[in-house]
């Protein structure tokens, strides 16, 4: 495939006030209100790609796992580009629009083999915690989850490419394996889910 074609962007103003009204733009032009189905799919992932450059931030922080915030700053230009084709409607998408491809999917799927092959079986469901990194990309884990039904949605009324909610579920799957992965680098115990640690089951009869 031929490479994307460049942004072109002149920010120079904010605010416009174009949106006071409930309403904004999409990549044609076409206006529509702010609770659209499809401005709440590319607005979630949008806040995903917010907590995936916390987690980043994080793995900066880490020398042993700074391998990790590569990977994590090429999928946060990766969402950015699955937010393009998200914010057009398919017929005002161009040839070199970015996006998100079947590579992309097959790179996260050959990322999570490398990382599990690393890990013990799991035994028992796991919860968030162990270390702050693993508690942030448990985070965008279930943000990526909430963007997946959103796009699954909004293909129920309007034309979806596949290929971006397989990237959201495989991403998902990704944040999962690398939740774990990164508390078995940095030597730390994971938190295992022990339904008797509730207060119900620990109470005196």
């Amino acid at each position: 495939m031929d490479a994307f074609d460049e942004p072109r962007l002149a920010l120079n103003r904010i605010y416009t006030k174009r949106g006071d009204t409930g309403q904004t733009s999409l990549v044609g032009g076409q206006r529509v209100p702010k609770d659209d189905a499809r401005i709440e799919a590319y607005g979630t992932v949008d806040e995903l790609n917010a907590f995936v450059g916390l987690a980043r931030a994080s793995c900066d922080e880490n020398p042993p796992i700074k391998a990790l915030g590569a990977t994590l700053k090429r999928v946060q230009h990766e969402l950015f580009n699955l937010g393009s084709i998200l914010a057009t409607k398919p017929e005002d998408v161009h040839p070199h629009q970015a996006r998100v491809t079947e590579a992309e999917v097959e790179q996260l799927e050959h990322e999570m083999d490398t990382a599990i092959a690393e890990l013990p079986p799991l035994r028992s469901f796991v919860l968030p915690g162990g270390s702050r990194l693993n508690a942030e990309l448990h985070v965008a884990r279930t943000v990526c989850r909430r963007a997946e039904r959103l796009l699954i949605t909004l293909a129920r009324t309007e034309e979806v490419p596949p290929e971006t909610i397989r990237y959201l579920n495989r991403l998902s799957d990704a944040l999962f394996v690398w939740s774990r992965w990164t508390n078995k680098i940095l030597g730390l115990p994971e938190v295992l889910w022990e339904p008797n640690e509730a207060a119900s089951a620990k109470k005196v009869t």
